[in-house]
């Protein structure tokens, strides 16, 4: 037949038992919190992955549009460079083309004025008229002519039918009554000597 506990050992396996029960309690409790710790660790681990790599994205975005801004202002001044290289060629083209044309007319000048020259008739009637086209842009009664010196003969032999066809073109085309004075410049100044047919031609 057992033998009932006695009421302090009965007080002893109660407080036993009450003690389990809180450490279990606390036990949880401390689970629960380390839990809800490691959560909210867990968040602003994120929370602060997102917030970097949002940086890092920005970042990344920036440095792209800082070097296509680089490398677009890079390629407008080279274009500009070959824009103004392109127009410089083709400006000298032009010029090259252009004193070639000169060049050209000067030398078939030169060749005509020294073939006129040497036709006495043709070129005596040239300077005639030449000198009626200044006497009619002058329309003054006295002009003084300067000439070359191989040509001075020549010009005061022609002196006075210039002055006449200068008087009939003023009168049948203007209705004008003038006369003009001639004379041949006697000062010893001189124009520049005839040119021959295989002078050069001057520098550019």
């Amino acid at each position: 037949m057992a033998m009932p506990l006695p009421d302090s050992r009965c007080a002893v396996l109660q407080d036993d038992k009450e003690a389990l029960a809180q450490i279990q309690q606390m036990v949880r409790f401390i689970l629960n919190e380390a839990k809800d710790k490691a959560q909210e660790l867990e968040a602003r681990a994120l929370e602060d992955f997102n917030i970097e790599k949002l940086k890092l994205v920005q970042q990344m975005k920036d440095k792209i549009r800082h070097e296509f801004a680089k490398k677009a202002k890079k390629l407008e001044v080279q274009r500009s460079i070959d824009r103004s290289t392109a127009i410089n060629k083709a400006r000298l083209r032009r010029i090259a083309a252009q004193e070639q044309v000169v060049s050209e007319v000067y030398a078939q000048s030169q060749k005509q004025l020294a073939a006129i020259s040497s036709d006495t008739a043709k070129y005596k009637e040239l300077i005639m008229n030449l000198i009626v086209q200044g006497l009619l842009r002058l329309l003054e009664p006295e002009v003084i002519i300067r000439c070359r010196e191989v040509d001075r003969s020549l010009v005061e032999s022609v002196l006075s039918a210039a002055a006449s066809k200068y008087s009939k073109i003023l009168s049948s085309e203007a209705g004008l009554n003038k006369t003009v004075k001639l004379s041949v410049d006697k000062t010893g100044r001189y124009l520049p000597p005839p040119p021959s047919a295989d002078s050069s031609l001057p520098s550019w």
